[in-house]
Order: C-alpha cells, then sequence, then structure tokens
C-alpha cells in the first residue's frame, strides 16, 4: 500500500516538474504560447488522474506511510502547483507579455522545490529520517520565489504602471503562488513524517 501511495505522488510530482518544464521552454521561446497552453491542459489531466488515483487508494489504504489527512493535503498542494503553473501559462497566452526570460530565476526555483518534494516522498517509505531535510529544501525554494517576487514587484512598481506592467505584475504573482503552494506541500509531509 505503500508503494501504490507513494507511485501516486510520485506520478503527479512528475507532471507537475513536466509542467513547470513546459513553462520554461515556453518563456524561453522553445515553444509557443499558444502550443504551450495546448500541452498544460493534457499535462494537467495527468496530474488529476494521478491524484484520484492516489484518493481511490487511501479510501482502501488500512496503513499509510503518512496520516492519511497529512496525505491527503500533500496532495492537495501538489495540485496547487500545477493548477498556478496551467494559469502562469493560460495566462501568458492571454496576456502576451514580450519579455518573459526574467522569469526564468523564479522556474527554476521552482523545479528545485518539486524535486526536493520528490526526494521527500521516495524517502518516505525507505529513509523517513532524511524526510524533514528534503521537506526544509523545498520549503527553501519557496521562500527565495517569494523574495524573487518581491524584487520582480519593486522593479514593476518603479516604473510606469501601464497595461503591460500590470499583466507582467500578474504573471509574477501566478509564481509566487506556486511558491507558497510549495511551501504548503512541503509543511505537509514535514508534519506527516514528524508524527511517524
Amino acid at each position: 500500500m505503500d508503494s501504490a501511495l507513494s507511485e501516486a505522488l510520485l506520478g503527479q510530482l512528475e507532471a507537475t516538474k513536466e509542467g513547470a518544464w513546459l513553462a520554461m521552454a515556453m518563456i524561453g521561446g522553445e515553444v509557443g504560447r499558444t502550443g504551450a497552453h495546448e500541452q498544460m491542459r493534457s499535462i494537467e489531466h495527468l496530474g488529476d488522474e494521478e491524484r484520484a488515483r492516489l484518493i481511490d487508494e487511501l479510501k482502501t489504504a488500512l496503513v499509510t506511510p503518512i496520516d492519511r489527512e497529512d496525505l491527503f493535503r500533500l496532495s492537495r498542494s501538489i495540485d496547487d502547483v500545477l493548477d498556478s503553473l496551467r494559469d502562469f501559462v493560460r495566462e501568458s497566452h492571454l496576456y502576451r507579455v514580450p519579455d518573459q526570460i526574467r522569469f526564468t530565476p523564479l522556474l527554476d526555483q521552482v523545479i528545485v522545490g518539486i524535486d526536493a518534494l520528490e526526494n521527500a516522498v521516495r524517502n518516505l517509505t525507505s529513509r523517513p529520517s532524511v524526510v524533514a531535510q528534503d521537506a526544509l529544501e523545498a520549503k527553501k525554494a519557496g521562500g527565495a520565489i517569494r523574495r524573487m517576487y518581491q524584487y520582480e514587484i519593486s522593479r514593476i512598481f518603479s516604473g510606469e504602471l501601464s497595461a503591460e506592467a500590470m499583466k507582467e505584475r500578474e504573471l509574477v504573482r501566478r509564481l509566487e503562488i506556486v511558491g507558497v503552494a510549495i511551501g504548503e506541500a512541503a509543511d505537509a509531509i514535514a508534519d506527516g513524517a514528524m508524527k511517524r
């Protein structure tokens, strides 16, 4: 049962990482905004399927690696990361902000955070003693995203407050929401590991 739950969470995280890499390819110009918007729908669907699989497994599980509530909370937070990445790609498609390459450092930290969450999930059953460290790495990535967001907002507000500036603000805010969700996922898995 532990492996089925872990696999569902890892499947969710894999879809989430794929979404982050797609966003990175979009802002780098490797994938067009329209194409990225369409691809993200499929990626989000995969993430939703893995979340549904986890919920089904939880319904019948007698024993879980951490409390059900913490597993559910972790899965919901991972879903929030992917949903916010989807919104970032969709809004980028709608707003057509020209210089998106500046979002690269934020997306780099998103990927660092997802990697740390993957490590935490992999270690949940085999090496529970290191889960807290993995969760801390994810939490640090979420904090780094929030700090970068603050600097980006400061830069935007120090210029002319045009429609373009407001579009940029919305995109960088979307990435800040991703950072918050990564932090919430880290808290969920750390709380669960602490109770073991």
